[in-house]
């Protein structure tokens, strides 16, 4: 008996009470029943055993209601809930909100997770600033918008109660009445051409290139506004004067703006190598840009800056001459088209577009004007000639000389099939004025004609002045409008790329090189 569990009177009497106070038990066992010590006797070992098998969970879902759960002695100090009014005062749940606003802001972290600390029955405070004390609860989510709301109706107010405002915007621009200076005699960019410009992309540019004396501001306002019937000191562009002519000055200075109702800009020039201009800087001794030494060099310059300038922002170039032909004027015109700005990528082509540079460069229709045209110019065997030629001094060139404007289907030489050019280029002829031929070569009539022969005109060999001005402006008009960048251009925004080119031609690095090789 010295080994069993009755030697042990002390773990009998811990294994007997814990039994009694066992949850699960019914009561008090028996233990002194035959065969109960043996039966409910646990070894130490196994008891052991049993002990280090059991779930810790278990006992810390026991013990968690024991931590959590408050002492009756605190608990009887906190205040009843019934001794708050049953209507509390509009300042009392406002200032809770916004004692719990000021963590969140400080610490510009997400709202969730602050509903537990926030009391039951309040709705979480906004983000937005804490409205007045005497607003309610409802109306706090809508604020933010109840304000977007009324900026905007601030900044439309003006516009709905004027409606003078609103008729002005649909109204077209002012009617243009003369030109206007795009390029002052300085060569200074001006801004007062933007006011007659809308926000359209259906617009053509027409430029003119020519020498002294040739009818460029002439030609420009019987393409624009004018008919040869009006007097010419009303034409839009000012054209030479009887009194400039003796003189032998030039009318023109700088580039001038104008752009009719049909949207059309039209830009004239101030005479490329002019000696007129080089005879002013030389005689009144006016001060040269340091980077020009010479006068010549400098008029030079000035004309390569307006023909490479035209070159880059106009879809049509006219360049007038009054006699066929001048060969500078080709090598000055290739020159220009040498140091002509490139056209403006976007960057996102830069890398595409590396390769392929002719590709994507812009270059303008180029139509030469035979002005003052004798009547032997229109003849078909001297026609055939004065093409050829031009074709073969231009062969290089990547203007678009020929392919856009003809004159053989304007029906001004029904005899002559369409095929009768081998290489036709834009070439238009244009004689003297009615009034200036009719001055020269006066009808007469042959010896023992009779009165009736005498009051017809004389023969001219060409058709009337106004029908191929007429058949000059259609065909301009109705040539294709490409692209002057990569991007589509309304109005305003191509004043804005002009100016950008025009301060790019005149800083250009080619222009530069080019006057040194001059010098």
């Amino acid at each position: 008996m010295s080994e069993s569990g009755h030697s042990q009177p002390g773990l009998y009497g811990v294994e007997r009470r814990r039994r009694w106070k066992e949850p699960g038990s019914s009561g008090p066992q028996n233990l002194s029943g035959p065969g109960g010590r043996e039966r409910d006797y646990i070894a130490p070992w196994e008891r052991e055993r049993r002990d280090g098998s059991e779930d810790p969970s278990t006992n810390v879902m026991q013990k968690t209601p024991i931590i959590l759960s408050k002492p009756p002695a605190e608990r009887s100090k906190q205040p009843p809930p019934t001794t708050a009014p049953a209507a509390p005062p509009a300042p009392a749940p406002l200032e809770k909100p916004i004692v719990l606003m000021k963590p969140r802001e400080e610490g510009k972290g997400p709202v969730a997770g602050t509903g537990a600390a926030t009391p039951e029955g309040t709705a979480p405070p906004p983000t937005a600033p804490v409205p007045p004390k005497g607003e309610k609860e409802g109306q706090r989510p809508t604020q933010p918008v109840y304000q977007i709301q009324n900026r905007g109706m601030g900044t439309a107010a003006p516009t709905a109660m004027d409606p003078v405002v609103g008729q002005a915007k649909l109204l077209p621009p002012e009617r243009m009445k003369h030109s206007i200076k795009l390029v002052d005699d300085q060569m200074n960019w001006c801004d007062s051409a933007i006011e007659y410009l809308l926000d359209q992309t259906d617009v053509l540019v027409v430029g003119v290139l020519g020498l002294q004396g040739t009818g460029k501001s002439m030609v420009m306002s019987l393409l624009s506004a004018n008919t040869p019937e009006e007097d010419q000191r009303a034409y839009v562009f000012r054209a030479q004067s009887a009194e400039m002519k003796e003189r032998g000055g030039n009318q023109t200075s700088g580039i001038d703006f104008f752009i009719t109702q049909e949207r059309i800009v039209f830009l004239d020039t101030q005479p490329i190598l002019s000696p007129s201009i080089l005879d002013h800087l030389i005689n009144n001794d006016r001060k040269l840009p340091p980077e020009y030494n010479l006068p010549h060099t400098y008029v030079e310059m000035q004309s390569l800056q307006i023909a490479a300038f035209l070159f880059t922002v106009c879809h049509v170039v006219i360049v007038v001459q009054d006699w066929f032909t001048d060969l500078s004027l080709y090598r000055f015109l290739q020159t220009a088209e040498m140091v002509k700005p490139s056209t403006p990528s976007p960057s996102h082509e830069s890398s595409s577009s590396a390769g392929s540079d002719e590709g994507t460069e812009y270059y303008p229709h180029l139509v030469f004007l035979q002005n003052k045209a004798r009547r032997e110019d229109f003849c078909p065997r001297k026609l055939r000639q004065m093409h050829l030629m031009i074709d073969q001094l231009m062969a290089h060139s990547h203007l678009r000389y020929k392919g856009t404007l003809s004159m053989l289907q304007c029906n001004i030489f029904p005899g002559l099939p369409p095929d009768f050019l081998d290489s036709e280029v834009n070439l238009f002829l244009v004689p003297f004025m009615d009034s200036e031929a009719e001055s020269e070569n006066p009808p007469r009539a042959g010896p023992g004609s009779s009165s009736l022969f005498s009051l017809l005109p004389g023969y001219r060999g060409h058709p009337s002045f106004q029908s191929l001005v007429s058949k000059l402006r259609s065909q301009v008009m109705s040539m294709a409008r490409p692209q002057l960048s990569h991007t589509i251009l309304t109005e305003k925004n191509w004043f804005h790329y002009a100016a950008r080119i025009w301060d790019g031609v005149k800083k250009s690095s080619a222009l530069a090189e080019y006057s040194r090789l001059l010098a």
